[in-house]
């Protein structure tokens, strides 16, 4: 699976067709510049996270990982933005991004471009920064349930909020996401990133 994750590359795409009123939202599922895949970014314990929710090719396996006990693991549900923080006083989130390309972790930002882009920015030892945009393909996501139960919240359904999912454009058919991001399916097999093991657990 090639994933064009890392720094270097810059791609800006259009789909104009979205709510502006999501501009400042990073959740929701975005195609990769080259479209080989979508990834579904969601707030995760006050972090964004990010995770391959469908794939051009499927059956993608994390090849150059360096740790040869994840070579063999899926690409599929694999987390690709890492603990992203909110920047003080700006629409950005700072963090990692993880390189299936190279297998490597780099400094990375996620901006939102208006409703329907979101600008990835990755360097390298502080220099040699690059990135691309990514197109919108879902509608943002509704805080995720496991976020309210370890919040020691009220304990909720797994279902996003009915008038949250009314409101919500529903996903094109071609673009391989769920109409409700989120949810565990047939058509979804990813579901809620906050619950892989992967993110639930802050490792990588």
């Amino acid at each position: 699976m090639r994933l064009t994750l890392y720094s270097g590359i810059i791609l800006v795409s259009g789909f104009s067709c979205l709510n502006p009123a999501f501009a400042a939202d990073p959740t929701g599922d975005w195609r990769v510049a080259d479209g080989v895949a979508n990834i579904r970014v969601a707030q995760c314990n006050g972090s964004m996270w990010g995770a391959v929710s469908w794939e051009k090719t499927p059956g993608g396996r994390d090849e150059n990982n360096p740790d040869v006990s994840k070579k063999s693991r899926p690409t599929l549900g694999m987390a690709i933005l890492i603990d992203m923080k909110k920047k003080a006083g700006a629409d950005q989130w700072e963090g990692q991004v993880y390189n299936a390309k190279d297998g490597q972790l780099y400094a990375s930002t996620i901006t939102p471009a208006g409703a329907d882009e979101l600008e990835i920015k990755g360097c390298v030892l502080g220099f040699l920064c690059g990135g691309e945009t990514w197109t919108r393909v879902g509608p943002p996501i509704p805080s995720s349930p496991a976020n309210s139960m370890a919040k020691g919240a009220p304990k909720t359904t797994g279902a996003a909020p009915k008038a949250a999912a009314t409101a919500a454009p529903a996903a094109p058919k071609s673009t391989g996401a769920s109409a409700k991001p989120g949810q565990k399916g047939a058509a979804d097999p990813v579901g809620d990133i906050c619950l892989l093991p992967e993110i639930a657990g802050f490792a990588h």
